[in-house]
């Protein structure tokens, strides 16, 4: 299975990097997610529920960030389980470009393998489930940054000052990689759950 998509979030570059090492936003953002612990220092245990149509269950997983590049890219490596729900395991790479002063692309690309009950699922159920999760998740990110789609642009400028920190306060390389994970533990649902047709 591979999916792929690009959402523009109407805040710098800078403004979503940081956000993105902000522990307070993605824990309000990443819909399900339970819990998340430090395995290793390139590897994170995380749990979250997750439901589709009929299947509700909790995931467990461990991923593997790669190839960090600040304030532009990195990679997720997967593997999660569901139990007699489902699997999912793969990879994927993101990327974040500006777009102008006060917008940003962020592109992600899935690749992932599934298998059990989601994957008996029929296509139309398990893609709006994960139309709907990843909609959630940029709708709250997209709050949390303070923004609106029809706030005029001294109020984005606003919202980039507010998640920019001062340097005494920022996260540690060690947090940074933690929390770009935990965002992308929002993509790695996604891919269960869209690849979950594809037996």
């Amino acid at each position: 299975m591979e999916m792929q998509n690009s959402r523009v979030l109407p805040v710098s570059q800078e403004a979503v990097w940081q956000a993105l090492n902000d522990p307070a936003v993605l824990r309000q953002c990443i819909p399900g997610c339970e819990s998340l612990e430090r395995a290793a220092d390139d590897t994170y245990d995380v749990a979250m529920l997750a439901s589709v149509g009929p299947v509700k269950a909790h995931f467990k997983g461990r991923m593997t960030l790669a190839d960090v590049v600040p304030p532009t890219s990195y990679v997720l490596r997967f593997d999660g389980q569901g139990g007699a729900a489902g699997f999912g395991r793969g990879e994927a790479q993101v990327t974040l470009a500006a777009q102008g002063a006060a917008e940003t692309l962020l592109t992600y690309h899935v690749k992932a393998q599934v298998g059990g009950k989601l994957a008996q699922l029929g296509s139309r159920l398990v893609d709006g489930a994960a139309r709907k999760l990843a909609d959630d998740f940029f709708s709250r990110f997209t709050d949390a940054l303070g923004v609106t789609p029809e706030a005029p642009a001294p109020a984005q400028a606003d919202a980039a000052s507010t998640v920019a920190e001062p340097a005494a306060r920022q996260p540690t390389p060690a947090m940074r990689r933690l929390w770009l994970w935990v965002a992308l533990a929002a993509a790695v649902v996604v891919a269960v759950l869209y690849g979950g047709h594809v037996g």
